[in-house]
């Protein structure tokens, strides 16, 4: 299984790189999740991904750890 960095970028204006990252938090506590990433995987290599909204929502309510893959 190889390991990768997911980094949502979110321009927020703020006093303190606290608040910022607070404000993000709220964010994404009271709204829907984002939907565009920035993926890095371990060649340093990064990939924009934009999701597709109904594909995400469907993956994320199944259950993965079914999946004889992760065992």
């Amino acid at each position: 299984m190889q390991k990768f960095s997911v980094t949502i970028t979110e321009a927020i204006d703020a006093d303190s790189a606290e608040e910022a990252a607070l404000l993000l938090y709220q964010k994404l506590f009271k709204g829907p999740p984002p939907l565009t990433y920035a993926v890095t995987d371990q060649t340093a290599r990064t990939t924009d991904i934009t999701l597709d909204q109904a594909d995400a929502r469907e993956f994320a309510v199944a259950d993965h750890t079914a999946d004889p893959g992760n065992w």
